[in-house]
Protein backbone atom coordinates (compact mmCIF):
# COMPACT_ATOMS: atom_id res chain seq x y z
CA UNK A 1 0.00 0.00 0.00
CA UNK A 2 1.12 3.73 -0.25
CA UNK A 3 0.53 4.93 3.34
CA UNK A 4 1.60 8.15 1.89
CA UNK A 5 -1.05 8.72 0.07
CA UNK A 6 -3.44 6.91 2.25
CA UNK A 7 -2.59 9.70 5.10
CA UNK A 8 -3.00 12.66 2.54
CA UNK A 9 -6.51 11.38 1.46
CA UNK A 10 -7.94 10.20 4.89
CA UNK A 11 -6.19 12.74 7.26
CA UNK A 12 -7.79 9.95 10.68
CA UNK A 13 -5.60 7.43 11.93
CA UNK A 14 -7.75 5.34 14.54
CA UNK A 15 -5.49 3.94 17.11
CA UNK A 16 -6.91 1.45 18.38
CA UNK A 17 -5.40 0.26 22.47
CA UNK A 18 -6.96 -1.81 24.88
CA UNK A 19 -6.94 -4.98 27.25
CA UNK A 20 -10.27 -6.59 25.88
CA UNK A 21 -9.59 -8.31 22.79
CA UNK A 22 -13.52 -8.32 21.31
CA UNK A 23 -14.14 -5.33 22.64
CA UNK A 24 -10.89 -4.16 20.40
CA UNK A 25 -12.36 -6.29 17.73
CA UNK A 26 -15.61 -4.77 17.71
CA UNK A 27 -13.98 -1.20 18.09
CA UNK A 28 -11.74 -1.70 14.89
CA UNK A 29 -15.17 -3.39 13.10
CA UNK A 30 -17.56 -0.16 14.47
CA UNK A 31 -14.74 2.30 13.03
CA UNK A 32 -14.04 1.18 9.80
CA UNK A 33 -18.04 0.43 9.22
CA UNK A 34 -18.47 4.46 10.32
CA UNK A 35 -15.79 5.98 7.70
CA UNK A 36 -12.53 5.62 9.60
CA UNK A 37 -10.14 4.48 6.13
CA UNK A 38 -6.58 3.92 8.86
CA UNK A 39 -6.54 1.98 12.13
CA UNK A 40 -3.59 0.88 14.07
CA UNK A 41 -4.11 -1.70 16.37
CA UNK A 42 -1.49 -1.15 18.77
CA UNK A 43 0.62 -4.02 20.07
CA UNK A 44 0.35 -2.94 23.58
CA UNK A 45 -3.14 -4.37 23.10
CA UNK A 46 -3.73 -7.83 24.97
CA UNK A 47 -3.54 -10.49 22.24
CA UNK A 48 -2.83 -7.47 19.19
CA UNK A 49 -2.01 -10.06 16.69
CA UNK A 50 -5.09 -11.83 16.52
CA UNK A 51 -7.14 -8.36 16.77
CA UNK A 52 -5.37 -8.05 13.73
CA UNK A 53 -5.64 -11.09 12.25
CA UNK A 54 -9.68 -11.24 12.37
CA UNK A 55 -9.90 -7.79 11.82
CA UNK A 56 -8.01 -8.28 8.42
CA UNK A 57 -10.33 -11.28 7.59
CA UNK A 58 -13.57 -9.35 8.43
CA UNK A 59 -11.82 -6.03 6.18
CA UNK A 60 -10.67 -7.31 3.23
CA UNK A 61 -7.12 -7.22 2.03
CA UNK A 62 -7.34 -3.74 0.66
CA UNK A 63 -8.46 -2.03 4.21
CA UNK A 64 -5.20 -0.02 5.50
CA UNK A 65 -5.47 -1.74 8.77
CA UNK A 66 -1.88 -1.24 10.74
CA UNK A 67 0.05 -2.26 13.42
CA UNK A 68 1.26 0.04 16.32
CA UNK A 69 3.88 0.39 18.66
CA UNK A 70 6.06 -2.14 16.66
CA UNK A 71 9.85 -1.76 18.28
CA UNK A 72 11.48 -4.82 17.49
CA UNK A 73 12.28 -6.91 14.38
CA UNK A 74 10.30 -9.81 15.37
CA UNK A 75 7.39 -7.90 16.31
CA UNK A 76 7.50 -6.39 13.15
CA UNK A 77 7.62 -9.39 11.51
CA UNK A 78 4.89 -11.28 13.42
CA UNK A 79 2.59 -8.00 12.40
CA UNK A 80 2.89 -8.68 8.82
CA UNK A 81 2.23 -12.32 9.56
CA UNK A 82 -0.92 -11.11 11.21
CA UNK A 83 -2.27 -8.98 8.41
CA UNK A 84 -0.73 -5.62 9.42
CA UNK A 85 -0.29 -3.64 5.89
CA UNK A 86 1.98 -0.75 7.40
CA UNK A 87 3.69 -0.47 10.81
CA UNK A 88 3.40 2.74 13.37
CA UNK A 89 6.94 2.87 15.83
CA UNK A 90 6.71 5.67 18.90
CA UNK A 91 10.48 6.26 18.24
CA UNK A 92 13.28 5.78 16.28
CA UNK A 93 13.78 1.01 16.20
CA UNK A 94 14.83 -2.06 14.74
CA UNK A 95 11.23 -2.35 13.42
CA UNK A 96 11.99 0.17 11.20
CA UNK A 97 14.93 -1.09 9.13
CA UNK A 98 12.83 -4.22 9.77
CA UNK A 99 9.74 -2.95 7.78
CA UNK A 100 11.65 -1.92 5.16
CA UNK A 101 13.12 -5.55 4.30
CA UNK A 102 9.45 -6.68 4.42
CA UNK A 103 9.07 -4.52 2.24
CA UNK A 104 6.34 -2.36 4.53
CA UNK A 105 5.61 1.26 4.72
CA UNK A 106 6.03 2.60 8.22
CA UNK A 107 4.63 5.90 10.59
CA UNK A 108 7.85 5.99 12.58
CA UNK A 109 7.64 8.18 15.59
CA UNK A 110 9.77 11.35 15.91
CA UNK A 111 9.98 14.32 18.09
CA UNK A 112 13.31 16.49 17.49
CA UNK A 113 14.52 17.62 14.54
CA UNK A 114 17.49 15.71 14.97
CA UNK A 115 15.17 12.50 15.06
CA UNK A 116 12.85 13.57 12.31
CA UNK A 117 15.74 13.46 9.91
CA UNK A 118 16.81 10.04 11.20
CA UNK A 119 13.73 8.54 10.74
CA UNK A 120 13.30 9.93 7.22
CA UNK A 121 16.56 8.48 6.54
CA UNK A 122 15.75 5.22 7.61
CA UNK A 123 12.90 5.24 4.80
CA UNK A 124 10.15 6.10 6.75
CA UNK A 125 6.91 6.77 4.74
CA UNK A 126 5.91 9.89 7.12
CA UNK A 127 6.78 11.26 10.48
CA UNK A 128 4.79 10.21 13.42
CA UNK A 129 5.26 13.30 15.93
CA UNK A 130 5.25 11.82 19.13
CA UNK A 131 4.18 13.22 21.44
CA UNK A 132 2.56 16.15 20.04
CA UNK A 133 1.04 17.45 23.22
CA UNK A 134 4.62 18.63 24.64
CA UNK A 135 4.53 21.28 21.24
CA UNK A 136 1.28 21.26 20.26
CA UNK A 137 -0.11 22.52 16.68
CA UNK A 138 2.46 25.59 17.37
CA UNK A 139 5.44 23.25 17.64
CA UNK A 140 4.40 21.64 14.13
CA UNK A 141 4.51 24.97 12.72
CA UNK A 142 8.19 25.33 13.39
CA UNK A 143 9.40 22.45 12.53
CA UNK A 144 7.47 22.92 8.98
CA UNK A 145 10.09 25.94 8.40
CA UNK A 146 13.24 23.37 8.13
CA UNK A 147 11.03 20.45 6.61
CA UNK A 148 8.51 21.74 4.37
CA UNK A 149 7.94 18.92 2.74
CA UNK A 150 7.99 16.42 5.49
CA UNK A 151 4.85 14.36 5.66
CA UNK A 152 4.08 15.07 9.95
CA UNK A 153 1.35 13.08 11.22
CA UNK A 154 0.43 14.43 15.34
CA UNK A 155 -0.32 11.48 17.66
CA UNK A 156 -0.46 12.20 21.74
CA UNK A 157 -3.44 14.32 23.09
CA UNK A 158 -4.97 14.66 19.48
CA UNK A 159 -9.14 15.70 20.20
CA UNK A 160 -11.29 16.95 17.47
CA UNK A 161 -10.62 20.96 18.39
CA UNK A 162 -6.54 20.09 17.76
CA UNK A 163 -6.75 18.28 15.11
CA UNK A 164 -8.23 20.98 12.86
CA UNK A 165 -5.36 22.97 14.57
CA UNK A 166 -2.85 20.60 13.71
CA UNK A 167 -4.21 20.09 9.97
CA UNK A 168 -4.01 23.91 9.56
CA UNK A 169 -0.72 24.15 10.30
CA UNK A 170 0.60 21.56 7.90
CA UNK A 171 -0.14 18.10 9.45
CA UNK A 172 -1.07 15.47 6.46
CA UNK A 173 -3.28 13.83 8.76
CA UNK A 174 -4.05 13.39 12.61
CA UNK A 175 -3.36 10.01 15.11
CA UNK A 176 -5.75 10.02 17.59
CA UNK A 177 -6.48 7.18 20.65
CA UNK A 178 -8.61 7.81 23.52
CA UNK A 179 -10.00 11.04 22.47
CA UNK A 180 -12.04 9.35 19.62
CA UNK A 181 -12.07 5.76 21.35
CA UNK A 182 -13.61 6.43 24.52
CA UNK A 183 -15.02 3.81 26.21
CA UNK A 184 -15.04 1.24 23.13
CA UNK A 185 -11.89 -0.53 23.88
CA UNK A 186 -13.07 -1.62 27.20
CA UNK A 187 -16.31 -3.18 25.99
CA UNK A 188 -18.68 0.33 26.25
CA UNK A 189 -20.92 2.41 24.09
CA UNK A 190 -20.39 1.66 20.42
CA UNK A 191 -23.48 4.63 19.50
CA UNK A 192 -21.08 6.75 21.31
CA UNK A 193 -18.02 5.83 19.26
CA UNK A 194 -20.25 6.30 15.94
CA UNK A 195 -20.88 9.91 17.09
CA UNK A 196 -17.33 10.33 17.74
CA UNK A 197 -16.41 9.27 14.76
CA UNK A 198 -18.68 12.22 12.62
CA UNK A 199 -17.49 14.83 14.94
CA UNK A 200 -13.63 13.75 13.95
CA UNK A 201 -14.36 13.13 10.83
CA UNK A 202 -16.18 16.63 10.13
CA UNK A 203 -13.20 18.07 12.00
CA UNK A 204 -10.79 17.15 9.36
CA UNK A 205 -12.93 17.35 6.45
CA UNK A 206 -13.28 20.90 6.91
CA UNK A 207 -9.78 21.64 7.71
CA UNK A 208 -7.71 23.22 5.10
CA UNK A 209 -5.62 20.70 2.91
CA UNK A 210 -2.88 18.95 3.85
CA UNK A 211 0.86 19.37 3.17
CA UNK A 212 1.89 18.24 -0.08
Amino acid sequence: MNLLDTLRTHRLLAIVRGDDPEAALATVLTLAENGVNLIEVSLTSTDAYRVISRARAALGADYALGAGTVLTAEQAGQAAEAGATYLVTPALAPSVEEAGRLGLPVLAGALTPTEVVQATTAGAAAIKLFPASIGGPEYLRALRDPFPRTPFVPVGGVDAASARSYLERGATAVGVGSPLLGDAVRGGDLGALRKRVADFLVAVAEAPGAAS
